[in-house]
């Protein structure tokens, strides 16, 4: 499952446990309701840092759970499920009003790696931990939405070709190379802290929290496209 925290003006989502971190309909739903409380608290200079317990930042979907079905069917109907709850994660995360930090602890794969990239900043380990598109090697194919912001976050088209059709997996420094992740820092401690130190910088510039989410959305437009997410104007500067 996961929790909420709040230090001053950051807003700590953190994946508990010392599992894979799996999505189920379960974790997504907590995943929903815990982004919509940010939402509802966020002031100007609020910033959210999601990271996780344990060696996995999150391993993906619950395909244990889609394969309880007991039927090749009843398996992609639930995998169905999942993929479309999900979007609401997305979407959230891409209109929250403040600054989103992923400090991924561990490994980040399939769905988990497109949790991390719905963020503005991205960090990680360099000592271990791995960013992983699982879906070729299973014989999966990708929703629009984890292709949308596949090309909306990862500029690099041979990285986006080797994440997306080799399955490759891509460790800190090769990622910060790519130009996928932000920093790669020695340890999961050491990636919350630099998380914590990102989140008060930006926190402290007090933006408007409604007009960062739309020059979000407007950068993006592809990825909020396919999500719904269509950007509006907001002027809420006194100077004009």
């Amino acid at each position: 499952m996961c929790t909420l925290e709040k230090r001053g003006d950051l807003f700590f989502l953190t994946l508990t446990g010392d599992g894979e971190h799996r999505f189920s309909p379960t974790v997504i739903d907590s995943l929903i309701s815990v982004l919509s409380q940010v939402k509802s608290q966020a002031v100007r200079g609020s910033a959210l840092i999601t990271t996780a317990h344990g060696k996995f930042f999150s391993n993906g979907f619950d395909l244990s759970w889609a394969q309880a079905a007991g039927s090749s069917s009843g398996a992609r109907e639930r995998l169905h499920h999942m993929v479309e709850s999900f979007r609401p994660v997305a979407s959230a995360l891409l209109s929250l009003p403040m600054p989103t930090i992923a400090a991924i602890n561990g490994h980040a794969a399939a769905a988990g790696f497109l949790f991390a990239l719905s963020h503005d900043y991205v960090l990680m380990r360099h000592d271990r931990g791995v960013l992983y598109m699982s879906e070729v090697d299973l014989g999966l194919t990708f929703p629009d939405y984890f292709t949308a912001m596949m090309r909306s976050k990862i500029g690099s088209v041979s990285a986006r070709r080797d994440i997306l059709l080799r399955g490759m997996k891509i460790k800190g420094e090769e990622a910060v190379r790519a130009g996928i992740v932000d920093a790669a820092h020695e340890s999961a401690e050491s990636v919350v802290e630099a998380a914590v130190r990102l989140g008060e910088q930006l926190g402290r510039r007090k933006w408007n929290g409604e007009v960062y989410a739309e020059i979000r959305k407007s950068l993006y437009p592809e990825v909020c496209g396919v999500l719904g997410l269509a950007p509006k104007t907001v002027i809420a500067s006194s100077k004009l």
